[in-house]
């Protein structure tokens, strides 16, 4: 382990992964410093959704190390354990409960003590009411608190399950396509979001919208067949030959 690793909220270094021969991660090095936040980029098929399966723990890497806040070493823990660590992962595709209030979809999130005797027992409470509340004035619903979560636009939705993982207190909050399907506004709206998030927490956003990275206004990392192929700002990696030719076009 690299003695920087301690500063970093996320290392890995030298991963490989392979799926029947198909290099999926290709000794794909990556630090993410605490409270940053990381924008992804590449062409599909460049190990983007890998990288998360193995920072999660659905994937077990071949090769390399990957340490969490600079001690955990995760590829010895499962996906369970590395939740409880404060890795959170939002996917591209909302899941919520579409049948219940947006207030109720958080409350249902909430990290709190799940064993079946504090389940049966458990009651709304002013810490919890204040943590809802927080959560809801971030993520542009609380004005729609009693509205059921089916009825909510795709955009809205997002901004629930984005709400839903910020219950979990997640430290490292790993989202994946958030502005797919929305409106020009709700992408912008989306950004604001993502940067009022990241004043205490870690975050990292894989996404394909260029626009929407640019007013993120974050360092980005550009993977092409599980690698990495430019590193900086948003300016400097759109200007990198290599990026352009293997993701922007000309």
């Amino acid at each position: 382990m690299d003695d920087l690793t301690p500063a970093s909220m996320l290392y890995l270094s030298g991963v490989s992964v392979s799926f029947d021969g198909f290099k999926a991660l290709n000794n794909l090095s990556l630090t993410v410093a605490p409270g940053e936040m990381r924008a992804i980029i590449g062409p599909n098929g460049a190990g983007k959704t890998t990288m998360m399966d193995v920072v999660t723990g659905k994937t077990r890497p071949e090769d390399g190390e990957v340490y969490f806040n600079g001690t955990q070493d995760l590829t010895k823990l499962d996906e369970a354990e590395i939740a409880m660590l404060g890795i959170g992962r939002k996917f591209q595709k909302p899941t919520v409960f579409d049948m219940h209030t947006v207030e109720d979809n958080i409350l249902l999130a909430l990290k709190s003590d799940r064993r079946p005797w504090a389940s049966l027992f458990w009651q709304e409470n002013p810490e919890d009411d204040s943590r809802v509340n927080g959560i809801l004035e971030i993520v542009r619903l609380a004005s729609l608190r009693k509205r059921v979560a089916g009825s909510l636009s795709h955009g809205q939705k997002q901004w629930l399950e984005i709400g839903m993982l910020l219950a979990q207190k997640p430290k490292l909050m790993l989202i994946d396509e958030p502005v797919a399907g929305m409106t020009d506004a709700e992408t912008r709206q989306t950004a604001e979001l993502l940067k009022e998030i990241n004043r205490d927490r870690t975050v990292i956003v894989v996404e394909h919208d260029m626009t929407f990275v640019r007013d993120l206004g974050v360092k980005v990392t550009c993977l092409h067949e599980g690698t990495v192929i430019a590193e900086g700002s948003i300016d400097q990696v759109s200007q990198n030959d290599r990026v352009v030719e293997v993701y922007l076009g000309r």
